[in-house]
């Protein structure tokens, strides 16, 4: 059970496959949370992609590693 967590909104002109994984979001480590989940909106040369990714570490790390929900 998770409790607390949170959903974030991102945009950006990077590639989702950029996006996604280990270290994209490093500098917001501190307010990122395991479990939280972040709807992503960006853009590359003009077309738009979107996705739901999921935190799955973050919690006393410098690293932030997520993953796309299935």
């Amino acid at each position: 059970q998770m409790s607390g967590n949170s959903l974030w909104f991102y945009t950006d002109g990077d590639a989702t496959s950029s996006i996604v994984g280990s270290g994209y979001f490093n500098s917001a480590y501190a307010e990122l949370k395991q479990g939280d989940m972040i709807l992503v909106a960006a853009g590359v040369g003009g077309t738009m992609e979107s996705d739901l990714i999921v935190v799955t570490s973050a919690t006393g790390a410098a690293t932030v590693t997520t993953s796309k929900l299935a």
